[in-house]
């Protein structure tokens, strides 16, 4: 294998760097994110992106990005990345599906407690120099109904603590989810709209969930409730949540993410929400503790590390997944091709025509996609990695040793 370089945007954490270079990996890093021909250009030589939730990697870039193999993206979203265009084209996507979980919980129950003690009022007037102390409205959230859309990681989680707290916890999810400890499982998002004191969203980034939270949902609400979302920002009506908290109707919100947000520290922020009372924004950063993404960086770049040199696509979010130990004293052959029948016995009579003895092969398929991976006990000859590499079938080949 040739020299590998990587591209890392965003300021991801520091950590990722050290283990891509403690590899043997050329790492080049750059603060914010890159339009789509900024994109284009950089990533010409580059094997690796590593990026967070602003850069889009359109079916375009991949398209003009030949020598890209791997994509990690430092968050739990992925809707910033073409999956499918990605796998056509044989370019693996990694997330860091649990590493921010407890940062996303820890604030989510942090905002719960401020907007039921009416916190952002409080600070608003106190900051204007006014004294207003007052219990009116106020309360605390033991003994409240918890209301969670979402129960997947951060969701379940957020049960777990939010009931050891005092809560009651419902939840809705479409889904069949196990509910932990005295959590209860609604029917129906209406009826668990119904009975929440407190709606939290935590859904994930497909394209079926937007805007799927709307006027409908927040008329179905509690007069009073407090709602949240620190999940994705399309998947709420803003407009709808202003008209229900200038009514109130709604009694309080916090909004971590947003529809279209800046795409760097410092650009300048607008929402239908400033300047409403008992509400709490911030800059999408439900999971931006040092903590959550020193986690991230590791799991990641070491999830790149080791598709690089192993082959191993455990996790991966759009390529069959083979977890595969470290690669030693043998040749490895990665091989991703279309999910047809024929191809294993096609590669394999390659191999016995240029007397290649197989020493362990694994394949996985995920839809359309099959990834066979066979160590070899000698070095691949040009004219085997020929005939494997202009089969009908083939995606992507890979050569490691």
């Amino acid at each position: 294998m040739g020299d590998v370089r990587a591209l890392l945007l965003e300021t991801l954490h520091p950590k990722a760097t050290d283990i891509l270079t403690a590899a043997g990996i050329a790492v080049e890093n750059r603060a914010g994110a890159l339009d789509e021909d900024e994109l284009i250009a950089a990533l010409e030589g580059v094997q690796l992106l590593g990026i967070r939730s602003k850069t889009q990697v359109t079916d375009r870039v991949l398209a003009a990005a030949k020598d890209l193999v791997a994509i990690g993206t430092f968050s739990i979203g992925t809707n910033q990345i073409d999956l499918a265009a990605a796998a056509k084209r044989g370019v693996v996507v990694f997330n860091a599906p649990f590493s921010n979980t407890r940062s996303v919980v820890e604030m989510a129950l942090s905002e719960m407690i401020s907007l039921t003690r009416r916190l952002p009022e409080h600070n608003r007037q106190m900051h204007a120099g006014v004294w207003s102390k007052s219990a009116t409205g106020a309360h605390e959230i033991r003994g409240r109904t918890l209301g969670i859309v979402g129960y997947g990681n951060i969701g379940s989680q957020l049960s777990v603590i939010a009931e050891a707290l005092g809560m009651n916890v419902v939840f809705f999810d479409n889904a069949e989810k196990l509910a932990l400890s005295n959590a209860t499982k609604m029917p129906t998002l209406e009826s668990l709209l119904n009975v929440a004191d407190i709606v939290t969203l935590h859904v994930d980034g497909r394209e079926g969930n937007s805007g799927f939270f709307g006027r409908a949902q927040f008329a179905a609400m509690k007069r009073g409730a407090l709602f949240l979302n620190l999940s994705r920002g399309f998947i709420l009506d803003i407009e709808a949540l202003k008209s229900g908290l200038e009514s109130g109707h709604i009694g309080g919100a916090a909004i971590d993410v947003f529809p279209v947000e800046p795409k760097v520290k410092g650009d300048p922020f607008s929402s239908p929400l400033r300047d409403i009372p008992n509400v709490i924004l911030t800059p999408h950063i439900g999971g931006s503790t040092e903590e959550a993404q020193r986690d991230i960086g590791i799991f990641v770049a070491n999830r790149l590390r080791d598709y690089i040199f192993n082959g191993s696509t455990s996790l991966s979010v759009n390529l069959p997944n083979l977890s595969l130990d470290l690669l030693q004293g043998a040749h490895r052959v990665a091989f991703l091709h279309e999910n047809v029948p024929g191809v294993l016995a096609a590669v394999n009579r390659v191999f016995a025509e240029h007397d290649v003895n197989i020493e362990a092969q694994l394949l996985a398929t995920r839809g359309e996609l099959g990834y066979v991976v066979t160590d070899v006990g000698a070095g691949m000859a040009d004219d085997a990695v020929d005939a494997l590499s202009t089969m009908k079938a083939t995606v992507r080949l890979r050569v490691l040793s």
